[in-house]
């Protein structure tokens, strides 16, 4: 019984958090006062958002239903941004952008009412992943479009919660003749090179009061939860190619490089900080082998509690890369080509969200339980189900993982939650949770996140207090330091985009560097 793991639960861990486990195994060890800091009653907030919810569920659903539907990779989303602009026309909203900071399946949309008022932003993301392709079945079966490109991180739900929420805050503004403004941004690509990072370089978040987002669980959970700061680079070694049986002296392996680079990343090991990672793939080590490659290329990434330190430790990453060029007699080339913030948390708007949490109608069906379950059979795991309550505050605590919500949250209040539309014990990328987002426990998780962030807009929006205090922990948390963009000033877009869209777009004129489609998924992902 889900119950009887909860009383055994003893201790956190960014482990279990990670591995979707920690509802079943672990127990919030929190300070009274942060525990006990939910101020006021939403009562009357969140009956409004519930029932402005209510007025636009099919608008909800099908953003789900449809982006589910027709799963993109990152940075393909040409239908499933769409779906998103389609509906917010629809809605009445304005498009302010398509093609946004150059990505031409971002987007940014907004309503104003009233020549003043606060500025509340939603970042929908409606990117899918490789080989999660699934039915809405507790089986491992092809979906709509086969096993390809599937939506195991849930972005359909997340999507349209988010799109929903502004949908539903519009509504219970136009009731009360709440002056304001509501940005949705459309945030392609959250899965390789995130669209935030570049809105975020371009000062898309500066003039909000505050932003709003949730993610797809295993949980019903918010707190003040910190993910990492990332850097990621290229390495590429250029060598001499020769013969390696005839002549090998005459050849310099670019493999060779690469493999002592990776020697040397395994010496750093013992003398990195806890919160450090370093993961690394080779991407090219030669086509055949009797002739000494001449080029070879790792993908790393690099994570750790901050910029500060991921900073560092980058530096660090890139004196190991040349020296592995000097002692191999090869030439390296190092492009720092994408990177993410640490996600600053806002206690002010946590206390918000979770009292709004707590007002749920958390109910999930006999069906659906049974659903769930079966899916932990399948994986043998315990068998618990949904979780059907709402989780204590989270104490702070640093994950090994990262988000370009970070970047967002460096330049206004942001607050984040998670919504179970997974069953406990399964981790995010994986089929079951592109099998759930398909199904009406999907259904549940856009309805009720958008319920959350309507009503906690709506607070937003009419409470100067309120912003205020999240501004002063904003400021308080950031602590003067400046937010400086993790992309170099000559990156334009992420690698990857298709040759089309930057066509349709305008974005570029048919070059060498795009004859051949981008699509090739040599990035990692966060």
């Amino acid at each position: 019984m889900w119950n009887e793991s909860f009383i055994r639960m003893n201790e956190i861990s960014r482990r279990t958090l990670l591995a979707g486990s920690l509802a079943s195994t672990a127990v919030w060890m929190m300070p009274p006062s942060f525990a006990a800091a939910e101020d006021g009653d939403v009562s009357e907030s969140a009956k409004a958002a519930h029932d402005a919810v209510e007025a636009v569920r099919e608008a909800i659903l099908r953003i789900s239903r449809e982006v589910w539907k027709t799963p993109e990779l990152s940075l393909h989303e040409e239908k499933s941004s769409e779906i998103h602009l389609r509906e917010l026309r629809e809605a009445g909203f304005k498009i302010v952008s398509t093609g946004t900071s150059g990505i031409p399946t971002a987007f940014v949309a907004e309503w104003t009412q009233g020549e003043s008022g606060p500025k509340i932003g939603f970042l929908p993301e409606y990117d899918a992943l490789p080989d999660l392709g699934n039915a809405a079945e507790s089986r491992q079966t092809p979906g709509p479009t086969g096993v390809e490109v599937g939506h195991g991180c849930g972005h359909n739900m997340l999507g349209a919660g988010c799109t929903g929420a502004a949908f539903a805050l519009k509504k219970m503004m136009i009731d009360k003749n709440v002056p304001g403004t509501i940005r949705v941004y459309g945030c392609a690509a959250e899965e390789t090179e995130g669209a935030k990072v570049y809105m975020a370089r371009d000062g898309l978040f500066s003039d909000l009061d505050a932003c709003l987002a949730w993610h797809p669980g295993p949980m019903n959970a918010t707190g003040l939860l910190r993910s990492a700061a990332a850097n990621i680079l290229r390495i590429r070694y250029i060598g001499q190619t020769a013969h390696a049986g005839v002549d090998p002296w005459e050849g310099r392996s670019a493999l060779k490089g690469a493999e002592l680079f990776g020697i040397g990343i395994q010496f750093m090991r013992e003398h990195m900080k806890p919160t450090t990672r370093l993961h690394y793939i080779y991407t090219d080590s030669g086509t055949a082998a009797n002739v000494i490659p001449a080029s070879a290329e790792i993908i790393m990434v690099i994570r750790d509690q901050d910029r500060e330190d991921v900073n560092s430790v980058t530096e660090w990453v890139k004196d190991v890369a040349s020296g592995a060029a000097t002692s191999t007699q090869t030439h390296v080339e190092i492009d720092h080509f994408f990177g993410m913030y640490d996600l600053l948390p806002n206690e002010t708007l946590v206390n918000q969200i979770h009292a709004h949490m707590t007002k749920l109608p958390m109910e999930w069906t006999e069906e659906e339980q049974g659903f769930a379950k079966a899916f932990q059979r399948e994986m043998q795991l315990p068998e618990a189900g949904l979780m059907p309550v709402i989780m204590p505050l989270l104490p702070e605590i640093t994950t090994g993982g990262s988000t370009d919500v970070g970047d967002v949250s460096f330049n206004t209040p942001t607050g984040l939650f998670a919504i179970a539309t997974m069953p406990i014990g399964v981790g995010l990328h994986t089929w079951p949770v592109t099998a759930c987002g398909g199904m009406s426990i999907g259904d549940k998780g856009s309805i009720y996140s958008a319920i959350i962030m309507a009503g906690v807009g709506y607070d937003l929006m009419t409470s100067a207090e309120l912003r205020a205090a999240a501004r002063a922990d904003f400021d308080r948390r950031k602590a003067g330091r400046k937010y400086v963009s993790p992309l170099a000033e000559t990156r334009l877009r992420p690698d990857g985009i298709p040759q089309h869209l930057l066509m349709r777009d305008g974005s570029q004129e048919l070059g060498v560097e795009f004859v051949e489609e981008a699509v090739d998924s040599k990035t990692p992902m966060p």
